[in-house]
């Protein structure tokens, strides 16, 4: 589990890549100049740390993660603030993430504080590729693959923790439009949804297409006892990722509340979706809002936009922070979800954006923002 974050071994690049220009910058395709590695096995443990230049890797055709999908990743930004220091956005939340996501595929666990040390020490030496314009942003993929080279079924005896990044611009805040589907789970309960992994993610294309779509799932109510349709996660295309749903809308009571789906087997733990969580209890509540973690259908929403209770609809990610949704199709109808005409993006959302961004980029001092 350990691993020696002091033994770090640094190869530097003998070819340093150009900067590509923050307006030509295009998602997931500008690497940086080096690569962090760490190897495990199930005899040694893992070895000594290693940034090298970025390259590519060699696998044998049986390797498991090109058979079974033994793979599991993150993503996460740095930002330089305005004094052009380099700042973490909440580093040990997503390794506390992917620790799950690597016991659920059967890879091995790490000390989490070894890794986010070595992640500030990759990120410093590619300094120069951070951004330091207002919306920029290096986006950091750590992955662990299992290599075992073998058909065999079972947890791999060797395995490979990387982390490779690129510089990324900010995501439009354009209000989407999205299509509700039921015929296409992206997974069911007992599944492994919750967690971060590559079969988690290409299950969406295909019935996604050009649509940005939100996933449904059918089950019985247990009051009514009747089946209904609940709202579990949005896939989109353009965002290269899928989304954390709330509504912000008014009760038949009147009490303004924020919603969201629980976390479990089927909703990803998304760090942006506990971002919004915690700031709305500490700085909405005291202003009479309710905000509740609960299941939440189709039905509802439809009946609460008929009625003009819903005040707005945003998704979270940790690419895009906010995305604001205007309507959603289902059934052949619309579901309207505001914002207003002349918005791009409701007050709830906008808000949340402002905070989460202001930590981001240490306009306020939070212990969420990591200075490396």
């Amino acid at each position: 589990m350990f691993i020696n974050a002091s033994s770090l071994q640094i190869a530097r690049t003998r070819t340093p890549k150009p900067i590509t220009p923050n307006g030509e910058l295009v998602f997931g395709e500008s690497m940086t100049d080096h690569m962090l590695v760490v190897e495990w096995t199930s005899s040694k443990g893992w070895d000594s740390p290693k940034i090298t230049p970025y390259q590519n890797f060699s696998l044998d055709p049986a390797t498991g993660v090109l058979q079974y999908g033994f793979h599991a990743f993150e993503g996460m930004k740095v930002f330089k603030d305005e004094k052009g220091k380099i700042r973490l956005f909440r580093p040990e939340k997503n390794m506390e993430r992917m620790n799950k996501s690597c016991a659920r595929m059967s890879l091995p666990s790490f000390d989490e504080e070894s890794v986010v040390e070595l992640l500030k020490k990759f990120v410093k030496l590619e300094e120069r590729f951070i951004p330091s314009e207002r919306g920029f942003s290096l986006y950091v993929r750590p992955n662990m693959i299992g290599t075992q080279q073998s058909l065999s079924v079972g947890p791999p005896n060797s395995a490979l923790l990387y982390v490779i990044a690129f510089p990324v611009r900010p995501f439009p805040t354009r209000a989407m439009h999205l299509e509700a589907v039921e015929h296409a789970l992206r997974t069911s309960p007992g599944g492994a949804a919750s967690k971060k992994h590559s079969p988690n993610l290409a299950p969406v294309v295909a019935p996604a297409g050009l649509q940005q779509t939100l996933f449904l799932f059918s089950d019985i109510e247990p009051v009514a006892g009747k089946i209904v349709q609940y709202i579990n996660e949005a896939g989109t295309m353009d965002l290269f990722c899928t989304m954390n749903i709330f509504f912000a809308l008014k009760t038949k009571a009147g009490q303004k509340e924020l919603v969201t789906a629980p976390t479990g087997s089927i909703i990803l733990e998304g760090l942006m979706r506990l971002c919004v969580l915690e700031l709305a209890r500490e700085r909405l509540q005291p202003q009479g809002w309710c905000v509740s973690e609960r299941k939440y259908t189709i039905e509802e929403l439809a009946e609460a936009a008929h009625e003009q209770r819903v005040l707005e609809v945003f998704g979270t990610s940790t690419a895009a922070v906010i995305v604001p949704i205007k309507s959603i199709g289902h059934t052949g109808g619309l579901i309207k979800c505001g914002p207003r005409e002349n918005e791009e993006m409701g007050p709830v959302g906008r808000q949340m954006r402002g905070w989460i961004e202001s930590i981001q980029y240490g306009d306020e001092n939070h212990p969420w923002s990591v200075e490396v």
